[in-house]
């Protein structure tokens, strides 16, 4: 399960002990989603996506510009 932890200004998806993270900064009305982080190990499963689907659709619902400096966010824009 995908969390938003909004202070850290991040999406975090845990597992096998590992984080996976998708970092974004806010600006004003519009947010830049900056990396995607994935373990090695962990890579191929999908979860980079779902953190994706996640901020995209966080971002949706608070009506915000998206921006991708990340390119694994930017071909899903």
């Amino acid at each position: 399960m995908v969390e938003h932890q909004s202070q850290h200004s991040r999406f975090v998806l845990e597992q096998d002990g590992n984080e996976c993270v998708l970092d974004y900064e806010l600006h004003g009305t519009s947010v830049n989603f900056t990396h995607t982080y994935v373990p090695f190990r962990l890579r191929g499963k999908g979860l980079a996506e779902a953190l994706v689907k996640a901020a995209l659709a966080w971002a949706d619902k608070e009506g915000l510009k998206k921006e991708a400096s990340c390119w694994y966010v930017k071909k899903s824009l």
